[in-house]
Parts: C-alpha cells; structure tokens; sequence
C-alpha cells in the first residue's frame, strides 16, 4: 500500500535543509522579491499544480509577483518530510501540505550546485478523502 519514505541518514541534513525551503515561494527568509525567486529557480524550472494543470516558471512568477502585493496570510502546515537522492546533487523532497481544510501531496526536485539550492521542478496533488 503506502511506499517506505524513511529518509537515509545520509541525506538527514540535505532533508534538514530542504524541509526549512519548504513550501517553496512561502518563506520570507529565502526571498521576497520576484528577482529572489528567480535566482532559487533553475531556467526552466516549471511545474504541475494540484489541478493538473502546467505552469512555466514565467507565470509562477509574474503570480508571485501579485502575491506579493497581497495582504492575506496563507496559513499552512508542513508534515511527512522525505528525501532522496535522484543523481549526484539532484535531491526528490516530497511532504505533505495542509492549507486550511486542503491537503496536498507535495514534490520538489532541488539541485545544488556551490553549496546553492535551486528548484527544477515542483509538483502538488491534492489528496482524495479516503
């Protein structure tokens, strides 16, 4: 039924590391300004959102941006960390997001490269009442 997400305890700080960037776009501590995000995305970094549809990494963006200007808080909460290692510095973290009654399984692949994290892609599927 459910898969084994035990992290390795090599990868226990990379997870550590990941978990605190998570949910992407959502910590002020990482970036705020549309030119912050840029620089934590690779170039084509692009994404599924949980209704399935595609989003490019120009129009995360330019919703980033109105985001921004946006008063309202966005109450969430993180659970069910897990990492792995998909290649030499390519890292799969995978969670699961609670947004008032909305639950979500989410999924970013990161890169590091200098010691610099970069999203590649990112992924959020909305969970099914069981």
């Amino acid at each position: 039924m459910e898969p084994d997400l035990s992290t390795a305890p090599e990868l226990l700080g990379v997870l550590e590391q990941l978990r605190e960037r998570e949910p992407i776009f959502h910590r002020p501590e990482f970036g705020t300004t549309r030119a912050e995000f840029e620089r934590m995305m690779e170039a084509d970094f692009w994404e599924v959102g949980a209704s399935g549809r595609r989003y490019s990494r120009q129009y995360v963006l330019d919703v980033l941006d109105t985001r921004r200007h946006s008063s309202d808080e966005d109450a969430w909460e993180t659970s069910d960390f897990h990492c792995r290692e998909l290649a030499a510095n390519i890292f799969l973290l995978t969670y699961t997001l609670l947004q008032g009654q909305r639950r979500t399984r989410r999924a970013t692949i990161w890169s590091r490269a200098s010691g610099d994290w970069k999203i590649v892609f990112h992924q959020g599927t909305e969970v099914a009442d069981a």
